[in-house]
């Protein structure tokens, strides 16, 4: 596990350090320069001819700091300092006057581009060093020139820390952006290049350590206020699966994996119930029953013959009940439809559970006409909305939701826990990045997975993870972390396969058996 620190987090870490801590500014300065040198040395970059551009703050001096140690290696080394010389802080000021002394050609870009527009297409290699993470603001249209002239070098480009003109916290980008084919993330990679679009800037992010305190609950103590907040993100590593998957005992059973009900299907959505199904067997449930309309029975039994198949042709209040107190754990809502019968399900089923419950698909489009209920459910509730269905539930536009998702979520668990402190609500909100998130826990921004998982049936696979690995033994919160990991890395075994456009649901539950067989 990762943690991926916003911009007001990673100040807060910073003056922790050097304030609380006593870490000279000047140290981490040093130690981050020497890292992104040795990433430049471990990449095989061509050195022959160095561009780097500085602003006048930290993130500059970290950037004089690099074109020092390169030069002393003997390479070809440029400064463009881009800002205000009277503005500069002192570290960056002391690593300027060390590269005056060492001659160092330092150009003034707002000089220079009085003139004429600098010629960037000799460097093997720019580095930017202009903005770090405190960058809130747009930047000028002269930065935005000075991008698109860039982007015409065939020279790599390397960013440190994030690329400037994204957003450390958000992504966003803050009027025009530097685009890095790699990106030296200092101490820990930010929120800002894990979140679309600033990932597409970033490129590859490589995280390097620079010899900070990181112990969150030091920072903590010690005036990194966000520390231990539901707006500190992380993201999981594949060492995560290997940690936190259900283990299996050798004098176990199909009881002792757990038994799963999926209510799910309607008459010509079959497949819903049958991958739903197919992806909690593949992360260990002992036994699955589906709850369906008779329509599927043949064809589910037929594509799944290792579930339990149960009926029903109206609402059965009774064989409801009956089911419900078998089950250890619930999935409600895959491909189930909106009718009158699925509703009175869906409101039996979550005023008499006993047991988790996870919500997904038409099971949310209809909860949005009973709010009441969901925070009035004690026992533990996910619920994995896509984008659209989150702002069909909140009554909010897309846009607003796409904007601020990590705020949406966690204003969202907030509001519809029944008990602050037992949890009961995980929100598994879903898009390119999805987010996991839960009141008085970090949140998760999941890096795993692809855009050939953009097919029908994807979120069914992952209903049915979820639930899996709640019928395992896991947490509700753990197992929709994990699962959506797990689901984003049977993706990414998928598009190895088959490449991008040829992924189908049932492509990632096999790569979900890959991802665990290899572990």
């Amino acid at each position: 596990m990762r943690f991926l620190p916003s911009g007001k987090q990673m100040q807060h870490a910073d003056r922790a350090n050097i304030e609380k801590i006593g870490i000279p500014s000047l140290i981490l300065m040093e130690r981050a320069a020497l890292k992104v040198v040795e990433v430049i040395e471990r990449e095989g970059l061509d050195c022959s001819s160095v561009l780097i551009l500085c602003g006048s703050g930290n993130n500059g001096g970290d950037g004089f700091a690099v074109a020092r140690l390169l030069k002393q290696q003997g390479h070809d080394v440029s400064v463009l300092f881009v800002g205000k010389e009277e503005t500069a802080s002192n570290a960056c000021l002391k690593q300027w006057d060390i590269c005056r002394v060492l001659g160092i050609p330092i150009i003034d870009y707002f000089l220079a581009n009085k003139r004429e527009q600098p010629d960037f297409s000799g460097f093997t290699l720019i580095i930017d060093g202009l903005f770090g993470v405190g960058l809130n603001r747009p930047l000028n249209q002269d930065y935005g020139l000075l991008f698109s002239e860039i982007e015409k070098s065939k020279g790599r480009k390397v960013s440190i820390d994030l690329p400037t003109g994204i957003c450390a916290g958000s992504g966003k980008v803050l009027g025009s952006a530097f685009r890095a084919d790699i990106t030296v993330a200092l101490q820990w990679e930010k929120r800002g290049t894990a979140l679309f679009p600033g990932n597409t800037y970033a490129r590859r992010v490589i995280p390097v350590e620079i010899g900070m305190v990181t112990d969150p609950n030091v920072l903590h103590n010690l005036g990194f206020g966000h520390a231990m907040d539901d707006t500190l993100c992380f993201a999981f590593e594949p060492s995560d699966v290997v940690e936190k998957i259900p283990k299996r005992t050798a004098d176990s059973h199909k009881g002792s994996y757990g038994k799963v009900l999926i209510i799910a299907g309607s008459k010509g959505m079959s497949g819903a119930a049958f991958l739903c199904g197919s992806g909690a067997y593949a992360v260990g449930a002992g036994l699955v029953q589906i709850y369906t309309p008779w329509e599927n029975r043949e064809i589910i039994q037929t594509l799944l013959p290792e579930a339990i198949v149960t009926i029903y042709d109206t609402y059965n209040e009774q064989q409801l009940d009956r089911l419900l107190r078998w089950a250890d754990v619930v999935c409600l809502g895959c491909g189930f439809g909106q009718s009158a019968t699925a509703e009175k399900i869906l409101v039996h089923t979550l005023q008499n559970l006993d047991s988790p419950v996870v919500v997904d698909a038409d099971g949310i489009n209809l909860l949005k006409n009973h709010k009441d209920l969901l925070k009035r459910i004690d026992n533990p509730c996910v619920m994995t909305p896509h984008i659209k269905e989150m702002a069909d539930f909140l009554d909010m536009e897309v846009l607003e939701i796409k904007e601020n998702p990590i705020e949406t979520v966690v204003d969202f668990v907030r509001e519809y826990s029944t008990d602050p402190l037992s949890n009961s609500l995980c929100c598994v909100l879903k898009d390119a990045r999805t987010l996991v998130g839960q009141y008085l826990s970090h949140t998760l921004i999941n890096t795993s997975g692809n855009n050939a998982m953009a097919k029908g049936g994807s979120g069914d696979v992952l209903a049915g993870v979820i639930t899996g690995l709640i019928a395992g033994g896991l947490s509700h919160y753990d197992a929709a972390c994990l699962g959506v990991y797990l689901h984003g890395l049977g993706g990414d075994k998928g598009k190895e396969k088959l490449g991008e456009y040829s992924v189908l649901a049932r492509d990632i539950v096999k790569g979900i058996e890959r991802v665990l067989s290899e572990e």
